[in-house]
């Protein structure tokens, strides 16, 4: 049974004589060292590429910090792997433009930090205009900073804050509509969108998708999916839907929706509110999408 609403766009085509190619390649560039050297941060990129290959682009790329890498790819064993120097900014370079070449889509942001190759990454995808970007976590704040030095984005781009990264995006962009309060949230998405040319998935109950001349409200998902790792989950969703050649907007709508469902069919079959692990909701996606069909 078919339980897409209507206003939603159809899922990419599954032509059965396609090859991985044929559906795209998704990049992630994410994860974080400490300062004390400790690893950390390497869960959120692996459920971002998790659920990208999980919503069915062909290939999946990790782009994490050297230290990290081989920990990503032994947690993600579809992806291939693409080491991002912390000290050589040369060297850093030459991954960046490979991924932007090599990719159809980038997802930027989970589990990288705040530091200064944050802001080299950030800099440069959000400079080109050949892939399209999904921006999340601290992806977000480093942008907020950017934009405090009236940085510009060229690329096209979706960006998925929740209340707290949507007010930091806001302040320098002199926008002071309130993402909590319900009243204002369409036009809160909405104002983003149209100050810095792209898409926003403003998260919370009732997500709203914006774009600068249509907007879009999901009314479905579930409390549980309020637990760490579900935006990672969201972000490679939408990227996956991107490199299948969706357009920015419907990519987002669909991808929520998906998201939500796979969070509703969780708490059903659990029979629970809450406990729901982000990989779950990975595994889950591939039903939902059918569902859909």
């Amino acid at each position: 049974m078919n339980h897409r609403p209507s206003q939603l766009p159809s899922l990419p085509a599954r032509p059965t004589n396609a090859h991985k190619g044929t559906f795209g390649t998704v990049g992630v560039i994410g994860g974080c060292v400490g300062n004390d050297e400790q690893l950390r941060m390497i869960g959120a990129p692996v459920l971002a590429a998790t659920a990208a290959a999980r919503t069915g682009c062909g290939l999946v790329r990790l782009i994490m910090p050297e230290p990290l890498l081989i920990a990503g790819l032994s947690l993600c064993t579809s992806a291939t792997g693409l080491a991002l120097s912390p000290d050589s900014l040369s060297s850093r370079e030459k991954t960046l433009t490979r991924a932007i070449e090599d990719c159809d889509a980038l997802v930027v942001g989970p589990g990288i930090g705040v530091n200064e190759l944050t802001t080299h990454v950030v800099s440069r995808v959000i400079a080109q205009d050949r892939t399209p970007v999904v921006l999340d976590a601290d992806g977000l704040n480093t942008l907020a900073t950017l934009l405090g030095q009236s940085t510009r984005s060229n690329a096209s781009m979706v960006i998925t804050p929740h209340a707290g990264e949507y007010h930091r995006l806001a302040a320098p962009l002199n926008i002071t509509h309130d993402p909590t309060d319900p009243a204002q949230r369409t036009d809160a998405a909405q104002s983003l969108a149209q100050a810095l040319s792209c898409v926003v998935v403003l998260k919370g109950q009732h997500t709203v998708v914006a774009d600068a001349d249509r907007t879009w409200t999901c009314e479905r998902g579930h409390v549980c999916l309020a637990t760490g790792g579900t935006g990672d989950v969201l972000s490679g969703i939408i990227g996956s839907l991107i490199a299948q050649r969706m357009d920015l907007y419907n990519a987002a709508r669909l991808g929520v929706h998906i998201h939500a469902l796979a969070g509703e069919r969780w708490a059903e079959t659990h029979n629970a509110d809450s406990g729901l692990l982000a990989t779950e909701l990975c595994d889950l996606i591939p039903q939902v999408m059918q569902s859909l069909r």
